[in-house]
């Protein structure tokens, strides 16, 4: 099934919706931040079983970067950690072309990420502070759709695995919003809670 996740809700309670809904065991193919909307590919029943065709995926995602200031999550719901200028448009696009291609960067401390055994993210609220491992992916394109000076809109297509956050600050800024649309060959335009792809309709397509 392909859901376009609103704002708010984890993954992990739109997985829990659907179980709820069919009785069947059921997943995911990549999380979505609770603040992010957009497309989840969820699996439900014997089709749980074929998750890891559908994990490694590329991606396309739109998001709005502030980039007047860094937070502690790279995302609206954390903490400032640094007040910048926004750069002119000739520097943003030096520092966006430095994250084009292969790009290593390190992963954000509010992730999934296991530290220690622990998730990354509940060592953060608590206020443990950890060093990062970094994460290499591929970014295809890194596209700026508007810039109004201070918040710059882009058009990203990546590697599975990659964290936007991670980009954003790098960029020197934070995502305000972040929106997936496109899962390998699914895309958000088809997502529909009453409908099921059958598993062969949906691996004929990968």
């Amino acid at each position: 099934m392909l859901v376009d996740k609103p704002a708010g809700p984890s993954s992990f309670a739109i997985v829990a919706d659907l179980r709820r809904k069919t009785g069947a065991r059921t997943g995911h193919a990549g999380t979505l931040d609770p603040f992010a909307t957009g497309l989840l590919l969820l699996l439900s029943g014997a089709a749980t079983k074929l998750a890891s065709c559908f994990v490694g995926l590329d991606k396309r995602y739109f998001t709005e970067v502030d980039l007047t200031a860094r937070t502690s999550t790279g995302d609206p719901e954390g903490e400032v950690v640094e007040r910048n200028d926004p750069p002119l448009e000739d520097e943003l696009e030096h520092r966006l072309a430095a994250l084009r291609g292969e790009v290593e960067l390190p992963i954000p401390a509010a992730s999934a990420v296991k530290i220690g055994g622990e998730r990354a993210y509940k060592l953060a609220r608590r206020g443990v502070v950890v060093e990062m491992p970094t994460r290499r992916s591929r970014v295809d394109a890194l596209d700026v759709i508007a810039y109004t000076g201070s918040v710059v809109q882009l058009d990203l297509r990546v590697s599975s695995g990659t964290y936007v956050r991670a980009i954003a600050d790098a960029l020197g800024g934070h995502c305000r919003t972040l929106r997936r649309t496109e899962i390998g060959p699914f895309t958000i335009d088809e997502a529909d809670l009453e409908r099921f792809i059958p598993p062969d309709e949906a691996l004929a397509r990968l």
